[in-house]
């Protein structure tokens, strides 16, 4: 086909290894090909940097947007909050540029899950959902990036940005379901041992693990739904509640990146 033709070409596996930044890692939940693991090596130092980069800015930017809220609220002199309110733009502004080109990525990412012969139903299609709706998300956020920077200001701008929000919602909608559901397996799995057996001790000390892995993915997930929700009026949520939920999921990242840092 042509879309497998394009999606696995040399070209975009190059292109992957070099632009390669993983704001919201485009393969939780999902079994890679060979190829794909070599496009995009998160062993990588290059990429590593990068990655780490972006979670401390994100931490940043959020933390910026709760602080500035509640300054505002306690009454404090606007000379105090306009720091954290310049940090929260141009953090936002800096991470929308370091996006440019990832949506490739994500396309990718769900053209593999979508090959898969081995993965569970479920989790493949929440697999395609979840990177898709980030592919569309990066590329209409892409496209709004003049704008928001003042370079050259669009009329569409805001609708272009509101349907990047929804995107956004859809993949992390996904997400969720996947981590509820991969929850659901470990506990279906954890039933089943038999902990008399040494191999059983073994395999139950793995499902806790993964188990902790996925229960601190659900709550990134959950604390990243508050921004799209937020921002397209699915919910009423303040810039105190949505900056600090964006903070801990940006600070559950950083730890992340850490671990396979170390």
């Amino acid at each position: 086909m042509v879309a497998d033709a394009l999606v696995y070409h040399p070209t975009v596996a190059h292109y992957l290894r070099y632009v390669a930044t993983t704001s919201m890692n485009p393969y939780a939940h999902c079994p890679f090909e060979h190829q794909a693991l070599e496009a995009i090596n998160v062993s990588n130092t290059n990429i590593k940097v990068t990655v780490g980069r972006d979670k401390i800015l994100r931490t940043l930017q959020y933390f910026s947007r709760f602080y500035a809220w509640y300054l505002f609220r306690t009454n404090a002199h606007t000379s105090a909050i306009a720091p954290f309110e310049a940090m929260k733009k141009q953090f936002g502004l800096s991470r929308k540029l370091m996006r440019v080109g990832k949506n490739v990525e994500h396309f990718k990412a769900a053209a593999t899950a979508a090959d898969s012969k081995t993965m569970d139903p479920v989790l493949k299609y929440c697999a395609v959902g979840r990177q898709l709706g980030y592919a569309a998300y990066l590329s209409l956020d892409m496209v709004t990036y003049f704008d928001a920077a003042g370079i050259h200001p669009t009329a569409s701008a805001k609708r272009l940005q509101r349907e990047a929000y929804r995107a956004w919602f859809t993949g992390l909608i996904f997400s969720t379901i996947a981590d509820i559901y991969t929850l659901y397996q470990l506990r279906q799995r954890s039933q089943a041992i038999n902990m008399k057996e040494g191999e059983g001790v073994v395999e139950s000390k793995k499902i806790e693990r993964e188990r902790g892995a996925t229960n601190l993915q659900l709550i990134s997930d959950l604390c990243d739904l508050t921004v799209p929700s937020s921002a397209l009026g699915y919910v009423n949520l303040d810039d105190g509640i949505v900056g600090l939920a964006g903070t801990v999921s940006s600070l559950i990242s950083v730890w992340g990146v850490w671990k396979k840092t170390a």
